[in-house]
């Protein structure tokens, strides 16, 4: 009986290890691929808008921050990836997504350099997703691409289009739903709803000034949660 009693406990200690340093690890490993992944998406909105001077600024901070977060995932073993044979690969294509944007982010083409960026986030869910991290973040980004052929037949005042597109984007929204549905996601259903109103009234005219609140709405998310 003794031995029983002993036995369970060391299993029960043990599970309990395995528990906390699984936590543990998993938490580290957002935090420190959040505290990376905020100039990444700070230099993507900059890109995006426009605006040199930031996307320079913001450029230069994501390509110390991300080597600061390659250096340790790619030298020091990490519980929560143990399983990823993949993952040291994905980083040097990251990392080569960032330098390659260097010469349009300085002098170039921020356009291209946008689309560029935006090649590293599906890269990045992926990660997240075959290393069984159930985040906000995999929604919105799954949503994302989804939102932006909405936004796009909006902006084009192609009703039909936006129609066709909704619904793809209503069912990538209602994932992230799933995940938080708060004042500032409601925000988003929102206006996905009222464009798709607008479409179905052929509204046109009145769709692109929807579309930019419907980026704006989710901008403002993803900035701080995504």
């Amino acid at each position: 009986m003794k031995t029983i009693i002993i036995t369970i406990g060391l299993i029960v200690i043990l599970g309990g290890g395995i528990y906390a340093t699984s936590f543990f690890s998993r938490k580290f490993f957002v935090e420190d691929f959040n505290a990376m992944n905020n100039f990444y998406k700070q230099a993507l909105f900059e890109t995006g808008q426009g605006k040199r001077v930031e996307s320079i600024a913001n450029y230069d901070s994501l390509v110390a921050g991300f080597a600061i977060f390659q250096d340790k995932y790619t030298n020091h073993w990490s519980y929560a990836l143990r399983n990823d044979k993949q993952f040291t690969a994905d980083l040097e294509k990251i990392k080569q997504i960032i330098d390659g944007t260097k010469q349009d982010v300085y002098v170039g083409d921020l356009k291209n350099a946008h689309l560029a960026l935006e090649k590293v986030r599906p890269m990045t869910q992926e990660i997240f997703k075959r290393n069984g991290f159930s985040l906000l973040a995999v929604a919105l980004v799954d949503f994302h691409d989804s939102m932006e052929k909405v936004l796009d037949a909006a902006n084009a005042k192609n009703s039909a289009e936006v129609m066709a597109t909704y619904v793809e984007a209503n069912d990538k929204l209602s994932a992230v739903e799933g995940e938080a549905n708060d004042v500032e996601i409601q925000a988003i259903r929102g206006n996905l709803n009222a464009l798709l109103k607008l479409a179905q009234d052929n509204k046109a005219e009145e769709m692109p000034a929807k579309a930019a609140e419907l980026k704006s709405s989710f901008v403002k998310v993803y900035l701080v949660r995504g």
